[in-house]
């Protein structure tokens, strides 16, 4: 197929919090040298920020250091963290943890409250002022490579496909981009990331990639009970000491707060509902008294990275490197990543424009080891064993290790191991017939609510006739193997009512409702026989998180 092809230095795929630092640093490192240096930014949401979703609280430093004077540039960081706490929930009580007997670094005081959706609105205009180019609208669908096997670009996706994917009379086909160097920032379980580690072996000595799947939502509240710059955090309650997980509430804006609640993937209980068990949280005394009166304004949830540095693939590759969540740089026990993201595609950039200097080596070997000396590294080797400890010990005595091994680490000392990972997330589900189905209270549409109520706040679009972005290895698996062995846990960990079972002459069979898919990504993770493969739909389709 002939294709049109657009050339640039380098090519950033994501208009995330990764992918936008990093082209303002490179676009900062070319004008202080007086060279001209040409940066596309692709971003497949609608408009930037539009698919960005996220707690969120900001660690400033990396913004710091791309923008010393981000203040008077108008950074929209307006809630700064005044109050820090950690509780524990019971069913009906809570406990305040003493915040002199938290580690150090699971303190908040001196970052933000943010909506990382605006943040990254805020940089895409630093970022085009300072001449990169964003489009918005087109997906990246696959890599292009040269006759070497060095990725050279990629291929964005074609629209007006009609569902066979078959050119409908508003068919224009993808066009390739091509650049010296692309940097994949595409987010959690990018479809071009698994793409890339597939061909290149880059994840052949880390171990199993870990994820949890985030959910929240904004609501405002009475103006007597909110107390901006307040965030804490909980554990416990509504999860059993087995299943990982833990919620969130940060006070911001005018009136508003974020709820929000983390299950880890990692789940053995096939009938476990990760959005059941938000909305359940909400249910406890202490947030049913903070949101009673309340209007919920926005929902969403999104795959999270958890894995840690032993989960790390190889970040660097022929013609390109991985930057912020596409590599895993999320620190699981802060809830956190923006902040790496943000330093990863400094340091990226910083590795590209040492790289030209030297007529664009295939590899960018400085990028690893740049991660490596960085505070990043730093950090998330401190933590790397909080996530082992939970999921081989449970929540209580996996976070009473974990701390004392964060406590140990503010005071230098690192201990001799790092234990790896053992088994992927799909693989973790034990059979139905092993397992006892939870109950979960009926949502009453005003504390709680039901998946297609809290979807319609999503803003979703997709074309009713486009091909489905869900795809099925072997169409009959569901039926076959994940409705009799796991009671088809689909129906359940998807956070967007997207898969069920239907009778069809006569028997059962899997209906995709592909238009309600919010790209959480929860589905190529956590499905038992990695049967489902997630994929962009036509560019400009899905959520668009504006108030988030």
């Amino acid at each position: 197929m002939e294709r049109d092809v657009m050339e640039y230095d380098v090519l950033i795929v994501g208009a995330g919090p990764a992918g936008l630092s990093a082209a303002i640093r490179l676009k900062q490192l070319a004008q202080a040298q007086g060279e001209d240096l040409s940066v596309c930014v692709l971003e497949k949401g609608a408009e930037v920020g539009s698919h960005i979703f996220s707690g969120a609280v900001l660690d400033p430093k990396a913004l710091q250091a791309l923008f010393p004077d981000w203040q008077a540039l108008g950074a929209p960081l307006n809630t700064p963290v005044n109050k820090d706490t950690f509780v524990v929930l019971g069913e009906e009580k809570s406990w305040e943890v003493p915040e002199w007997s938290l580690p150090p670094l699971m303190r908040n005081h001196g970052n933000y409250i943010i909506s990382l959706g605006e943040v990254c609105r805020w940089l895409a205009g630093q970022a085009e002022a300072l001449g990169v180019e964003i489009y918005t609208g087109f997906s990246a669908q696959s890599p292009s490579y040269d006759a070497h096997g060095r990725m050279i670009g990629v291929i964005t996706g074609d629209m007006g496909l009609d569902k066979q994917g078959n050119p409908s009379a508003n068919y224009t086909p993808g066009i390739e981009i091509r650049a010296n160097y692309t940097l994949v920032a595409e987010g959690t379980r990018g479809s071009l990331t698994k793409q890339l580690e597939a061909r290149y072996g880059l994840r052949a000595t880390a171990s199993p990639a870990k994820y949890g799947i985030g959910f929240k939502e904004v609501w405002r509240v009475a103006p007597e009970l909110h107390q901006k710059g307040l965030i804490e955090h909980t554990l416990g309650w509504p999860l059993d000491a087995n299943t990982g997980g833990g919620g969130f509430i940060y006070h911001h804006g005018e009136h508003l707060v974020s709820v929000g609640y983390v299950v880890h993937l990692d789940y053995q209980n096939p009938y476990l509902s990760p959005f059941d068990i938000f909305q359940t949280f909400k249910t406890h005394p202490k947030l049913k008294a903070l949101l009673q009166g309340g209007k919920r304004l926005s929902y969403g949830a999104r795959a999270i990275s958890e894995g840690g540095v032993q989960s790390l693939p190889e970040m660097a590759f022929p013609g390109g490197v991985l930057l912020g969540c596409s590599a895993g740089l999320v620190n699981l026990p802060k809830i956190k990543g923006t902040h790496y993201a943000m330093k990863s595609g400094m340091l990226a950039a910083e590795s590209v424009f040492e790289a030209r200097q030297q007529g664009n080596p295939e590899l960018l070997t400085s990028y690893p080891q740049k991660l490596r000396a960085s505070w990043i590294w730093q950090e998330l080797f401190a933590v790397r064993n909080v996530k082992p400890y939970l999921s081989r010990l449970g929540t209580w005595a996996g976070s009473a290790l974990g701390g004392i091994e964060m406590w140990l680490s503010s005071w230098g000392v690192a201990l001799p191991w790092t234990l790896k990972h053992a088994s992927a997330d799909h693989a973790t589900l034990a059979e139905a017939s092993q397992s006892q189905a939870p109950t979960y209270a009926k949502p009453d549409g005003v504390l709680t609510f039901d998946k297609l109520s809290s979807v319609s706040l999503c803003n979703l679009s997709h074309d009713d006739q486009q091909p489905c972005h869900l795809k099925l290895g072997v169409a009959d698996m569901p039926v076959r193997v994940n409705l009799p062995r796991y009671a088809g846990p689909e129906q359940r960990y998807c956070p967007a009512g997207v898969y069920e079972y239907v009778e069809q002459a006569g028997e059962k069979a899997l209906q995709i409702n592909a238009q309600n898919c919010i790209h959480c990504k929860t589905c190529d993770i956590k499905d038992p026989m990695q049967n489902i493969n997630w994929v962009p739909p036509e560019g400009g389709s899905g959520p668009n998180y504006v108030s988030q």
